[in-house]
C-alpha cells in the first residue's frame, strides 16, 4: 500500500502513514486552517488500510505483530481532536481482527494536559496507549 507522508508546517503536524515500514506518526502540532483538508485524506488512507487488512491482503501485522501509531504532539486544537478520535475509532476495528493496535503517546514532562488528552481518548475508546515522557 502506497505511503501517505505529509511535511510538517506552521500550522500542521507531520504525518507519516506506512504499512510497507510499519511507521505510523503524527508528530507537532495540530491547528489547521483547513482541518478537513488536512484529515481527510488521513482518515481515507487509515479506512483502506484497516480494509485491506480485514481481506487478508496484508497479512505483516498480528497479535505477534501489533500496530504501533505514535502521537507526538507539541498542541492539538479541539477540531484536530474530533480526527484524532476518527482515527483510533478505525485502527481500534483492527481488535476485532486479532490485531492489536497501540497508541504511543509522547508528552512533554512539564505538560499534564497533554497527558490528559491523551488518557481522555485511551478511555472514550477503550484502546491500549502506552505513555512515554520527554525529557526536557
Amino acid at each position: 500500500m502506497q505511503k501517505l507522508f505529509i511535511e510538517e508546517g506552521r500550522r500542521t503536524p507531520a504525518i507519516m502513514l506506512s504499512s510497507d515500514d510499519k511507521l505510523f506518526y503524527i508528530k507537532g502540532a495540530s491547528f489547521p486552517e483547513d482541518v478537513r483538508q488536512m484529515y481527510y485524506p488521513v482518515i481515507d488512507w487509515i479506512k483502506k488500510f484497516t480494509e485491506k487488512i480485514k481481506s487478508g491482503k496484508c497479512k505483516i501485522f498480528n497479535k505477534d505483530n501489533p500496530i504501533y501509531f505514535q502521537m507526538d504532539l507539541s498542541y492539538f486544537n479541539s477540531s484536530s481532536a474530533k480526527f484524532f478520535y476518527d482515527i483510533f475509532y478505525e485502527l481500534k476495528q483492527l481488535e476485532s481482527e486479532g490485531i492489536p493496535v497501540i497508541v504511543e503517546w509522547f508528552y512533554e514532562e512539564n505538560d499534564p494536559d497533554m497527558k490528559d488528552a491523551g488518557s481522555d481518548f485511551s478511555e472514550m475508546l477503550e484502546m491500549e496507549f502506552v505513555f512515554t515522557a520527554k525529557k526536557e
